[in-house]
């Protein structure tokens, strides 16, 4: 009898193979006290350990083909920064000898004050950065206690796995990087989230992967063929042969699609009925750009510049945040950059300097983003300064994060006013134009948006947090993810009164969250209205393919009957009928 299991799919595609189980015994950590004489050594052992785990990651690093995407480089090294990094180089050093503990003890430490900070972060991208500190302590714990780093992957390079399903707790952005290269089918991990390292690899990658499949380990046999479907998040044990059919043609299928999808890469995104449609990225660092130009993207809808500011002590120079937005501006040639400003929260503050997260009650709903920036002027000032210099080098938009009153544009708008005159006085140039953005993350926002379009040059809808607000649940909590529902009628009202408020105005409506990267949801976003797509690069080809297969005139009326329905089974029959247009 086939045997279903659902988790969480990261990376479109389908992949048939037999099941291989990673077990890694988790790590035990005990604190022993040592005596005076044993320090030194302790100290020389927690060292040699790092400059082993370094060794191993370069090997990886130097693994992968010099044609690859930077994209997919920039996570060993961005693992190879933290080993560097004085947060994990140093502070368990000064731990182990004021508390003359042994060395394990010591990063468990530290490693527990780190994660800490993360896990109360409110954005639940970076919150899932904390994988990467327990990716990069577990390596130097493994070293450590004597277990080989990579013994997994070693023992997967003395074995062909190519074709095979890889089943684990989590994985490391060099173990996925290696396997890759072993060949695998596929991998499903009981742990992470969709906004992972690994989930985002796993995307650039092209590997079908599920993650947050809880006791896949003990649920599926190793050798046993599954399958798994990577859109769906559907893992298959015991399939019957017409199942396996019905998936190899799938395979077939999405194989053609990417194929068509590379011709398609300079054809202009216009429906079948003629309505031009933009499509924009999501960026975090310059490397991006590279992916982004490579699938045709129409420049960059979201510029996250929180990376700028994170992993550091004090915020990063004015000069130095100038130079980086420059940088971008070359690799785009010409095409617009909509720059995010900060989107920091209470509980990430850049100077190490707060001691009291324990007092904040709900780090979500503090003070984060546009509302940290408009207290603190220090931080916020000389990032405005940095965008507007950087406005006469090219096409920059200024886009606020999780606006919820017209008050806060008004004020931002003074400053933004100030900092002109100032650069002005200074005799330095600036685009006295440039468009000033606000996010629709906030439903206040999203209710009062025609408001709010009488002081912003445009509006962005970010779906992740609105969805999140809107129906009262952490996305990443997995007790309640299942009430993360895009499709839910009180959020699909809100998204369509935000794209008509900017018809309304006459100014233009994009989506950046995550809903606009999903092909599911395309036609009948383009149904509502939108006209404006920002998405991860390597979703723009698939929502490309479905842009150009609709006729908007002929779904509209569809949109308006599902957004005045009242009953629920006719709300479900309209949204199939946008699934087979």
């Amino acid at each position: 009898m086939t045997l279903s299991l659902q988790g969480t799919g990261v990376s479109n595609g389908v992949a048939i193979g037999p099941v291989h189980i990673l077990q890694r015994d988790s790590l035990e950590i005990l604190e022993y006290a040592l005596g005076e004489e044993f320090i030194e050594a302790e100290v020389t052992r927690f060292q040699r350990a790092l400059a082993l785990v370094k060794e191993q990651l370069r090997f990886v690093r130097n693994k992968i083909p010099s044609h690859t995407q930077s994209d997919i480089t920039a996570f060993i090294d961005t693992h190879l920064l933290m080993l560097d990094d004085s947060t994990l180089s140093k502070v368990p050093i000064s731990i182990i000898l004021e508390r003359r503990c042994n060395a394990e003890w010591a990063l468990k430490t530290q490693r527990d004050a780190l994660v800490k900070v993360f896990d109360e972060m409110n954005d639940p991208y970076l919150r899932t950065r904390r994988d990467d500190i327990d990716h990069v302590v577990t390596s130097i714990q493994r070293e450590l206690l004597s277990s080989p780093m990579y013994h997994h992957v070693n023992h997967i390079q003395e074995q062909r796995f190519s074709g095979h399903v890889i089943v684990a707790d989590d994985l490391s952005p060099a173990d996925t990087v290696l396997m890759q290269h072993q060949g695998i089918a596929a991998f499903i991990t009981e742990s992470g989230g969709p906004t992972s390292h690994t989930a985002i690899l796993a995307r650039s990658l092209n590997i079908p992967a599920i993650v947050g499949l809880h006791h896949a380990r003990h649920m599926l046999i190793d050798f046993e063929t599954i399958i798994v479907d990577g859109q769906q998040g559907v893992v298959l044990a015991k399939p019957e042969s017409n199942m396996v059919q019905h998936y190899q043609s799938k395979k077939r299928e999405n194989q053609q699609l990417i194929e068509r999808h590379k011709q398609s890469r300079d054809i202009p995104a216009v429906t079948k009925d003629g309505k031009k449609i933009a499509l924009r990225a999501n960026i975090e660092l310059i490397e991006d750009v590279i992916a982004m130009k490579a699938l045709g993207a129409n420049g960059v809808g979201l510029f996250r510049t929180e990376y700028l500011f994170m992993n550091r002590e004090t915020s990063p120079p004015e000069q130095e945040q100038f130079e980086t937005y420059c940088q971008v501006l070359d690799e785009l040639d010409g095409q617009v950059l909509t720059i995010r400003t900060l989107d920091l929260g209470a509980d990430k503050q850049v100077d190490g300097g707060r001691h009291d997260l324990n007092n904040i009650t709900n780090p979500a709903l503090g003070l984060r983003a546009i509302r940290l920036c408009l207290q603190d002027p220090d931080i916020f000032l000389p990032q405005l300064r940095a965008i507007l210099r950087a406005s006469a080098h090219g096409s920059i938009r200024i886009m606020l994060p999780m606006i919820s009153n017209a008050q806060e544009v008004i004020q931002i708008r003074q400053q933004i006013a100030s900092v002109c005159q100032q650069l002005a006085r200074e005799g330095i140039a600036y685009d006295p134009n440039i468009q000033i953005g606000g996010m629709v993350e906030v439903p206040a926002a999203a209710v009062n948006a025609c408001m709010l379009c009488e002081y912003l040059d445009f509006l962005s809808i970010g779906t992740n947090d609105l969805i999140q607000y809107t129906l009262a649940i952490d996305r990443i909590d997995d007790e309640v993810n299942y009430l993360y529902d895009p499709l839910n009628p009180a959020v699909l009202t809100l998204i369509a009164n935000v794209i008509n408020a900017g018809n309304k105005a006459n100014i233009p409506v994009a989506m950046c969250g995550e809903m606009a990267g999903d092909a599911m949801f395309t036609r009948l976003l383009l149904a509502m209205g939108l006209k404006e797509f920002s998405m991860h690069p390597n979703a723009l080809a698939e929502v490309k393919e479905v842009i150009l297969n609709s006729d908007v005139t002929r779904l509209q009326p569809k949109a308006e009957a599902l957004l005045n329905c009242t009953s629920h089974n006719q709300f479900q029959d309209l949204l199939d009928q946008f699934s087979h247009h």
